[in-house]
């Protein structure tokens, strides 16, 4: 006789797991914990199988009927429920294992012989804060062009340009994983490659890291004011933008505390900065301040009383070295931050340091102190990096018994 709800709320747990027929093989099995559990037994190729329907009240008697009902119509397609059943399962767990969450920390795992440790800890942080959220359960062939896009424009967004590109590129890395374990044939980072090109600036030429020893060596030989060399020197050393470097009054270096404070009035941003200054840069400013710390500026015109030198001063003194067209004072910049961000550093704080606002001012006002101990620490490196290729000229110089500017 077919089951009813009464029986079913009414079944109470015995010493032994009992159970409660219903037709067609259907039965409600009552463990000794007091568990209700929907069962159909069936036979399949001359053998006898038994089907896990699900608990009850979670599933009803109707449903557990309909459900049966489906099994039976699969049985006589030759079909086997149970193993549908474990198949369907393994499915839906493939597709956990092979969502991007997992397939881009398997990716990472096995890269990480390739990077320095803070460069891989800076991959996954960003990975962490900017892409699980929105696309890390994801199965990666669900993925769109149009998905990956909002990820980087919400990082564009709040003026991290080179960040989005980073994050898009290693998008791109972790589907060339997915590929090579036939996952897949897709990749919708791929087409968003400069998608952000047309909203760059443009940057000026930056010398090559290979002319760096050739250009100092030129740069010692010019007959040139040696304040104006040393406005070179620091030109490339701080990160500073022209106006910003040629206008610098004493008064905002701090040579105790190693920092220049420059006042927002004075930045392209309009909002205060802080150079941290590493020892070359202390010892050029040291040297720079014997010869013009009478006067307000660092860098006095020679022509206006109350001015400092033009914006020509720096870039005639390129050219007259024969780098026209192949550097500017401008380009010191991209060229650090480029050397930088392959060295691992923190992009965020390397943007900090360029003095880059983003345009969510809010959390700007809020970031972690402006990254001032990671800014001091590549700051260092950058000045020991430049003046290892600053003493390569000068030994360069010194083996071919030429003359050297004082």
């Amino acid at each position: 006789m077919p089951l009813n709800d009464r029986q079913i709320k009414n079944a109470k747990p015995a010493d032994k797991a009992y159970k409660l027929a219903d037709s067609g093989g259907l039965y409600l099995q009552i463990t000794p914990a007091g568990g209700k559990l929907w069962r159909l037994k069936y036979r399949i190729s001359g053998k006898e199988k038994l089907l896990s329907i699900g608990k009850y009240p979670e599933i009803s008697l109707v449903e557990a009927r309909e459900a049966a009902e489906n099994a039976r119509r699969m049985i006589a397609q030759s079909q086997d429920p149970a193993a549908m059943k474990q198949q369907a399962k393994q499915e839906r767990k493939a597709a956990l294992l092979n969502n991007f969450e997992n397939l881009a920390r398997q990716w990472h795992t096995e890269n990480l012989h390739r990077w320095k440790q803070n460069h891989a800890a800076r991959i996954m942080a960003d990975m962490e804060k900017d892409v699980f959220p929105h696309i890390g359960k994801m199965a990666i062939d669900e993925i769109k062009v149009a998905d990956v896009k909002a990820v980087i424009e919400k990082i564009h967004q709040r003026g991290a340009s080179v960040s989005a590109e980073k994050i898009r590129q290693w998008i791109g890395a972790v589907y060339q994983h997915a590929a090579k374990l036939e996952l897949t044939d897709r990749n919708p980072a791929l087409p968003l490659r400069g998608h952000f090109e047309k909203k760059e600036t443009t940057h000026m030429p930056a010398l090559p890291r290979e002319e760096l020893p050739a250009f100092y060596q030129k740069l010692l030989q010019a007959d040139i004011d040696h304040k104006n060399r040393i406005a070179m020197l620091l030109t490339m050393l701080v990160f500073l933008r022209s106006t910003e470097l040629r206008g610098a009054e004493w008064q905002e270096i701090d040579l105790e505390n190693k920092v220049w404070n420059i006042p927002a009035e004075r930045m392209k941003m309009k909002r205060g900065h802080a150079v941290p200054l590493a020892d070359w840069t202390l010892a050029l400013l040291q040297e720079l301040h014997a010869q013009t710390g009478h006067t307000p500026y660092l860098f006095p015109s020679r022509t206006k009383a109350q001015g400092f030198i033009s914006d020509a001063t720096l870039t005639r003194i390129i050219e007259r070295i024969g780098y026209k067209g192949i550097a500017t004072p401008h380009g010191f910049r991209s060229l650090a931050s480029s050397i930088l961000n392959e060295q691992g550093y923190n992009r965020d704080a390397i943007e900090r340091q360029l003095a880059h606002i983003e345009e969510n001012r809010i959390r700007a006002a809020y970031n972690r102190a402006d990254y001032m101990a990671e800014r001091i620490e590549f700051m260092q490196w950058y000045s020991d990096f430049l003046r290892g290729h600053y003493q390569e000229a000068l030994a360069m110089l010194e083996a071919g018994g030429e003359t050297k500017a004082v």
